[in-house]
């Protein structure tokens, strides 16, 4: 069952309470080159992004965001930005209020507002700005930039305690700590209790596991689940999964972010692919259309079955944005691409559509299954753009058409 928190709006969207799960990206873009951070923006919301943040850390950046919300509308691109604030984000706010005003929601890391006197007034200041302008604030606690004087002073404590607990129960109580009773200073401050959004990133697995459980018993305001640095690759996508899992299906998290390491020139796109892959394969919501496809043996000795499942999900990750606008329910489909005989005929009966390859030795023939039944054998050199048709062809034939908006 999924945890019950207060819903807040974000611009067009609302995060928690009964919403779906929300998948959100940022931008590694020099956000004063508004037209290279307009485009990044672009082309995360194309790819499934409903919420995408920002850095906002000089004057240059904090000038730049109307102007990039401008050209994003002069795009057609309505997806809301989120700032992301630190050491300087008082200042920011406050000197440039078209900024403040642009932005439909401000990250503030309670580590990184200030130190010692300055912390509490830096922090009410940017508060009194999101208050100004009705603007929903994440407080988001980083294990990284955590805030040091609350940390000595749990050290101190667990140090002159009988039964003292590790270092690592510690700091983990500190993140949890520093993000609840940041919130309740943001209500006193004025801001509304449906206008706040928790997170507290760490890079372990087992500690974003132990700090979710602990802020989800604690409070139900929305919560925002990610492994910070999760790292590159396999490697990144692998920890993000086992640790956000393992949340979700108890029902904690309201938004997600895959914080993936690109290679170098890499695609940006690719963590917002994750992330709705996880929340697909999960069953918590659906995004596109899912490929599947089996492994290969010693039967499937041909390439032919890898590059069409490679090629059919690739064209439909290309088309499912024009679908989403045009046909209901498009996302929910499924299509198998199997390479043999053995489980190829029934997993292309249980898809929506399917296709059976030959494997090795087998009838150099493709039976094709359209809800169960089998509709079509192709052949010859064009088996791949074929079925690419018939794909198309089903989901006009099979999906309804939304009334244009």
């Amino acid at each position: 069952m999924r945890r019950q928190s207060v819903a807040v709006r974000v611009g067009s969207i609302r995060v928690g309470g009964s919403n779906p799960i929300v998948v959100q990206s940022m931008t590694n873009t020099d956000t004063a080159d508004v037209e290279s951070t307009a485009q990044q923006v672009k082309s995360l919301a194309r790819a499934g992004s409903e919420l995408v943040r920002i850095t906002v850390n000089t004057a240059e950046a904090a000038a730049a965001v109307p102007a990039i919300r401008e050209r994003l509308e002069q795009m057609g691109v309505s997806v809301p930005l989120i700032g992301d604030f630190h050491f300087n984000g008082h200042k920011l706010l406050r000197e440039y209020p078209a900024c403040a005003e642009a932005l439909a929601k401000y990250r503030i890391n309670p580590g990184n507002v200030g130190r010692g006197s300055k912390r509490d007034p830096q922090f009410a200041e940017m508060i009194e700005v999101a208050c100004r302008y009705a603007k929903p604030v994440r407080i988001g606690v980083n294990w990284g930039s955590l805030d040091q004087d609350l940390l000595t002073r749990l050290m101190d404590e667990n140090s002159a305690s009988a039964q003292p607990l590790s270092a690592q129960q510690i700091m983990r109580k500190a993140v949890v700590l520093s993000a609840v009773q940041s919130a309740q200073r943001a209500e006193e401050l004025g801001l509304p209790h449906d206008r706040i959004v928790l997170s507290a990133k760490v890079s372990g697995v087992q500690d974003l596991i132990a700090i979710y459980r602990d802020l989800a018993a604690r409070c139900d305001y929305p919560l925002h689940l990610g492994l910070t640095e999760a790292g590159m690759g396999s490697k990144g996508i692998v920890a993000s999964t086992a640790g956000m899992a393992v949340l979700l299906q108890e029902g904690i998290g309201d938004t997600i972010r895959v914080s993936l390491t690109p290679e170098p020139g890499g695609d940006r796109t690719n963590e917002v692919i994750v992330a709705q892959e996880i929340l697909q394969t999960m069953g918590l919501r659906s995004f596109a259309p899912m490929v599947v496809a089996c492994p290969g043996c010693g039967r499937t000795t041909s390439t032919v079955f890898q590059e069409l499942a490679q090629r059919i999900q690739t064209y439909i990750r290309h088309r499912m944005p024009d679908w989403r606008k045009q046909y209901a329910g498009v996302e929910d489909m499924t299509v198998a691409v199997m390479g043999c005989v053995v489980n190829g005929p029934g997993e292309s009966k249980h898809a929506n559509l399917g296709i059976s390859l030959p494997g090795t030795g087998e009838r150099p023939v493709a039976p094709v299954y359209e809800d169960g039944e089998k509709t079509v054998t192709l052949k010859g050199e064009r088996i791949a753009e074929e079925f690419q048709e018939l794909v198309e062809q089903y989901v006009a034939r099979k999906y309804a058409r939304k009334e244009p908006a």
